[in-house]
């Protein structure tokens, strides 16, 4: 069943609080090119998810409320996202779970990434934005977006200027990003988040992302000017939040190893072994690389130790908390 077919009612700090189904218009773009340099020629769709409004009013400023947008990885919505969404409406927030595999009827892309580019889960990260700073109850300069695995690469992405000013123009968009166990593989060179501010969570046992490779991307943020803080924890897998036990993902396909893919200004690929920006290359022309090269292999471990999920909670709140007010 579809996520937006599914009834979800949070109780709320005064009373029940069911998600609403909101459409959001978006595109299906091949590669960052795409994005910013060929954008007339963008497919379109249109993707779906739910808000939730909370009952308590006292973190609204002006009649507006701060919301938190949850962004789902390679699984697709998982009952720990929706309990994240949860929590933050519980603390105050208003929260918005976002669905970019329902309508492209992809329900897992843990052993192929390719089905859609990680340009189209960026573009959808802010394609939401568009349509939730419209909404009469939500104030536009108070929205974060918290992306967990492949959604903590769309977050960060989102929050890039190269890519965000591509979409929503010059300025616009997410005032923090709380990015969990996310994938690095794709950088831009100028990686600057101008007043957005990063905060990474991840664990040092993590099987399908390089810590080592998004420390060096929020050391380039900070050196482009902007705040990209990664708080790194001891013996936690990827996943580390679920409240589940460890398990293996034997059709999970990682290349943890494989060398940065850079991305020019105008949004082409800067092949790794060439360094030469092409813009007809696409995510799987970068997999096909990585497994030649011989850096894929099959099978990681996600889950959770008895006190991450609650580590993660506390993690969470407080930054949304401090940035989002």
């Amino acid at each position: 069943m579809r996520f937006r077919d599914q009834d979800i009612v949070f109780n709320g700090v005064k009373g029940p609080s069911k998600g609403q189904n909101f459409e959001i218009p978006t595109a299906n773009p091949a590669n960052y090119f795409q994005v910013i340099s060929n954008s007339a020629e963008l497919p379109k769709l249109a993707i779906d998810g739910k808000l939730f409004l909370p009952s308590s009013d006292h973190r609204k400023r002006n009649g507006k409320l701060p919301l938190v947008m949850v962004v789902p990885g390679s699984l697709g919505v998982a009952p720990s996202h929706i309990k994240h969404a949860e929590t933050v409406v519980s603390d105050g927030f208003a929260a918005f779970v976002l669905d970019s595999f329902g309508a492209r009827d992809v329900t897992s892309t843990v052993a192929n990434q390719t089905q859609f580019s990680f340009a189209a889960s960026a573009y959808d990260v802010l394609a939401a934005w568009m349509v939730l700073s419209d909404h009469p109850e939500i104030d536009a300069s108070r929205i974060g977006a918290q992306g967990h695995s492949r959604g903590g690469s769309a977050a960060l992405t989102a929050a890039t200027r190269r890519f965000a000013d591509a979409v929503v123009g010059a300025g616009a968009g997410f005032r923090s990003v709380l990015a969990a166990y996310p994938w690095s593989g794709h950088q831009f060179l100028d990686p600057s988040v101008d007043e957005t501010e990063i905060r990474v969570i991840m664990g040092d046992a993590d099987e399908w992302c390089s810590p080592m490779q998004v420390q060096g991307h929020c050391q380039a943020i900070r050196l482009s000017g902007g705040r990209a803080t990664m708080r790194l924890i001891g013996g936690a897998q990827h996943s580390f939040d679920r409240g589940t036990g460890i398990e293996n993902v034997a059709e999970a396909s990682v290349s943890p190893a494989a060398p940065t893919a850079y991305i020019a200004n105008d949004g082409a690929f800067i092949h790794p072994l060439h360094g030469v920006a092409d813009s007809k290359l696409v995510d799987r022309d970068l997999m096909i690389y990585a497994l030649k090269a011989g850096y894929g292999r099959k099978g990681a471990k996600i889950g959770s130790r008895d006190g991450d999920a609650e580590l993660f909670n506390a993690e969470m709140l407080a930054f949304w908390r401090r940035t989002l007010g």
